[in-house]
């Protein structure tokens, strides 16, 4: 919005509307934009939840015993403080005639939308069964599959409807019709992975942060010809414009892990994780590095693995290949505290973001 406004208006002589053709000042204005609007914003949210909700989020009993304790009360959709200031800072900042820009934002919306349904009826119901899992799945496949066929008519006909490898300078597998497909498995599965990751306080926040700034950096040199053709990046015009999206991403999960630090304050409950899952998803494809989100968000695969497995096995055999199940349950009941799992997962996201900035150059 603003550099619509102002970017026409740049003067020769430079000032405050040139700055605005700069993708890098206009990322750092998206950042504290976020997180300043999440950081002031956050706390009459959050009294206004506690107002609304009462008991705040239901808790599983299903879950480890403490839960039911030290989270009881605790009012959830806090997810929706991340996308108000995601929004508004996007909007503010990032060049709205880029095609880019709305298919992640509305891909994003959408799934806040359909987290926001679930949380809603888990409130209303006070129970932990929201929507269907058939809706919800139905819900994010399709607004995936949409943003898959948007994303592909976007992308230059030579990249379109293939995949690239991270390590491989030229080679890139066709995959036709099966395309959207596979977009649409991408981006649904990150929103989940994301989903199932968030079960205790802070636990994906940090990682999905680390991934946001992995790909601000990726969609900037692969939007950008000179660098993309230096680290032998397949070049996608327009994509620069999602380090802006990534950027205000950042900020206001940032904002908001300021409330949500041990001892959360607020949960960001599904509205949030879906829709923060599907953003890394929809950014990922629309920069043709899905195999490269796969290793950034290793924490999110590994605790959708782990579900996978125990479900699997013990359907099996009756017997669990995990104490509980996602990962991060296991080692609460292995005896470790919530902070210690919490910054340890921290660590290895932020090892897991290393090794994907690593693959820019190991070609």
């Amino acid at each position: 919005m603003l550099f619509d406004l102002l970017a026409t208006h740049a003067s020769p002589h430079g000032g405050f509307a040139n700055l605005l053709h700069y993708v890098t000042f206009r990322a750092g204005c998206a950042c504290l934009t976020a997180l300043l609007i999440s950081l002031f914003w956050g706390r009459p949210f959050i009294a206004q939840l506690k107002r609304i909700q009462g008991q705040g989020q239901p808790i599983r009993t299903l879950g480890p015993e403490r839960h039911i304790l030290e989270k009881a009360g605790t009012p959830t959709m806090g997810g929706m403080l991340i996308l108000a200031a995601l929004t508004v800072s996007t909007l503010l900042w990032a060049d709205l005639r880029n095609g880019f820009v709305w298919a992640v934002l509305l891909t994003t919306l959408a799934f806040g939308a359909v987290g926001f349904a679930d949380d809603y009826l888990k409130l209303s119901r006070r129970n932990t069964q929201g929507i269907s899992k058939k809706t919800r799945l139905g819900c994010e496949f399709l607004a995936s599959l949409i943003a898959g066929i948007w994303l592909e008519m976007l992308t230059p006909p030579e990249l379109r409807n293939v995949l690239a490898f991270p390590f491989a300078k030229s080679f890139v597998l066709p995959l036709g019709y099966v395309f959207p497909l596979f977009a649409m498995i991408t981006i649904a599965g990150f929103g989940n992975a994301v989903n199932l990751t968030d079960g205790l306080d802070g636990l994906a926040t940090v990682p999905v942060i680390i991934a946001a700034f992995v790909f601000a950096l990726i969609a900037y040199l692969v939007g950008n010809h000179v660098f993309a053709d230096y680290l032998q990046l397949h070049p996608v015009p327009g994509t620069g414009e999602l380090s802006i999206f990534c950027a205000a991403l950042i900020g206001g999960s940032l904002g908001f892990l300021w409330y949500n630090a041990p001892p959360a304050d607020v949960f960001m409950g599904d509205t949030g994780s879906l829709a923060l899952g599907g953003a890394l998803g929809a950014v990922a494809v629309a920069v043709k590095h899905e195999l490269v989100l796969c290793l950034v968000g290793g924490i999110f695969v590994a605790e959708t693995l782990s579900v996978i497995v125990q479900v699997f096995w013990f359907k099996r055999t009756g017997k669990r290949v995990f104490l509980m199940a996602p990962l991060h349950h296991h080692f609460e009941k292995k005896g470790w505290q919530e902070p210690k799992i919490v910054v340890r997962f921290w660590i290895i996201a932020f090892i897991l973001g290393l090794c994907g900035l690593a693959t820019l150059k190991l070609r």
